[in-house]
């Protein structure tokens, strides 16, 4: 539970601010959070907004729904939304829920910041 504490305010990378790094379990309880910070980011209209799942051990419907809405608010304005380093059980998750079909995912933040095409 601890990790969980951790992602209770994430904050963009101050190197990397159009990257929001997750770690620990998305839940219910840290969802809200995550919206949020997105939703700062996204005001920023940055042509690239990429997280960083690569420290996140669980998402539930709550985090994919945070996920979902930030890339659709992305796509709104033209930018460009990603995720990035997904682990084994989280990678999953996104494949039966079919979401690894819709959202841009990459196997590292680098990769993801280099990539130029849709």
């Amino acid at each position: 539970m601890k990790e969980t504490e951790s992602a209770a305010s994430p904050m963009p990378r101050k190197d990397q601010p159009n990257v929001l790094p997750l770690e620990g379990e998305i839940d219910l309880h840290v969802s809200p959070n995550i919206a949020a910070s997105l939703q700062m980011m996204i005001e920023k209209k940055p042509p690239k907004l990429i997280v960083d799942l690569a420290r996140v051990t669980y998402i539930d419907s709550s985090g994919l729904a945070a996920l979902i809405e930030g890339m659709q608010n992305v796509q709104e304005y033209g930018g460009k939304f990603a995720l990035a380093g997904l682990q084994e059980p989280v990678r999953t998750i996104f494949e039966i829920a079919r979401l690894d079909q819709v959202f841009r995912i990459f196997p590292n933040v680098n990769a993801a910041l280099a990539s130029g095409k849709k």
